[in-house]
């Protein structure tokens, strides 16, 4: 690619680009959690578009650098309108850009929506791996039936060997069937049963995740549960902060999961503090924290969803289609293009070393 020059990824190009690498991509999200838990990152806070009189529709932006072996910098745009649902259409839909970090330049564009999803997915898994008890029997359960959790179940399948059969539930029993036909057209091996209620879902399973398109706490008890069960709390807002002071709390940032009316944002409100959070998921892979307060306590991973996995999964994803050919490269796109970026960057790192020698 010539100075100027953008690649273009679209979805289907991102999917083939994605099959079969969960564990690289994993990897990629461990390395940028860890990045970020060492001061190697820059995340502002991400910006929440929504719209009069409409509170279930948003588009979110987040911006991020990446440091360490990363070293990139660019934003997600993501959408969410849960009323796509109804029309046979995806709940959310993306945009990922990247920039250079050592000329400011676009680099690359690409479809992001399974970015998005694959990355909360992997990070959810690492986050299970990291929490389950050593030898702790695991009974996996599913709230929500729709993308993020049908990506969870294949991570989950990619962690844990013995991850064969699912309980899920969701509010409407139609998708609930739906899911469980299309997780068995995915994916070998796998039983699917149906729970009932939520209740019955908490009871038989001890690592749950969460993911729905709940706006406000619907859940206000954990005890069904069992001593020492796992939640992933994906979608964030399902459980009532009453709830969350009760649990073993790990976050993926603090600052960041306690805003947008989150179930830890109205725990914070409640108690006026943030000393329910315990840690950081990035603080255990550090080793600063233990995984777990206690083997009784419930723990509850909340993440809220940080711009550097996406960068993490998208600059791999970049490196993948240019080794392969893929995708397509728009000529001369930018304003004053010419040079090769190859030549341009190497020259870049030449300078910034020569300034740091200085």
């Amino acid at each position: 690619m010539r100075d100027g020059d953008i690649l273009i990824l679209k979805g289907h190009e991102v999917a083939a680009l994605l099959e079969g690498h969960e564990s690289e991509l994993i990897r990629n999200v461990r390395l940028a959690y860890e990045a970020h838990a060492g001061g190697e990152s820059s995340l502002p806070h991400s910006v929440f578009l929504r719209f009069p009189n409409d509170a279930r529709n948003r588009i979110i932006a987040l911006p991020a650098y990446l440091g360490r072996e990363f070293e990139i910098a660019g934003m997600k745009w993501v959408s969410s309108f849960p009323g796509n649902l109804d029309y046979g259409l995806e709940r959310a839909s993306a945009m990922l850009i990247l920039n250079s970090t050592l000329t400011g330049r676009t680099e690359a564009i690409i479809e992001a929506s399974l970015v998005s999803a694959r990355r909360t997915a992997a990070s959810a898994a690492l986050a299970a791996q990291c929490l389950r008890e050593r030898g702790q029997e695991i009974r996996l359960g599913m709230l929500g039936c729709g993308l993020i959790n049908l990506e969870i179940i294949r991570f989950l399948r990619a962690v844990f060997a013995e991850a064969r059969s699912f309980t899920v539930y969701d509010i409407m029993a139609g998708r609930a069937e739906r899911f469980k036909q299309k997780c068995r057209e995915m994916f070998d091996g796998i039983q699917i049963s149906i729970a009932p209620d939520v209740d019955s879902l908490l009871s038989q399973c001890t690592l749950i995740s969460f993911a729905t398109t709940a706006m406000e706490p619907h859940v206000s008890s954990l005890a069904a549960c069992a001593p020492g069960s796992i939640i992933l709390h994906v979608s964030l807002r399902d459980l009532t902060p009453e709830v969350i002071l009760s649990c073993d709390n790990v976050v993926d940032d603090i600052d960041h999961v306690c805003r947008a009316q989150t179930s830890l944002h109205l725990a914070e409100q409640l108690t006026g503090g943030r000393d329910f959070i315990r840690c950081t998921l990035g603080d255990i892979l550090l080793g600063k924290a233990n995984a777990r307060r206690d083997r009784e306590s419930i723990v509850v991973f909340s993440p809220f969803g940080l711009g550097i996995l996406d960068l993490a999964v998208g600059q791999m994803v970049r490196e993948m289609a240019t080794k392969q050919n893929r995708g397509t490269i728009i000529s001369s796109f930018l304003n004053g293009s010419g040079s090769n970026s190859e030549e341009v960057e190497v020259a870049l790192r030449e300078q910034a070393g020569e300034s740091t020698r200085n």
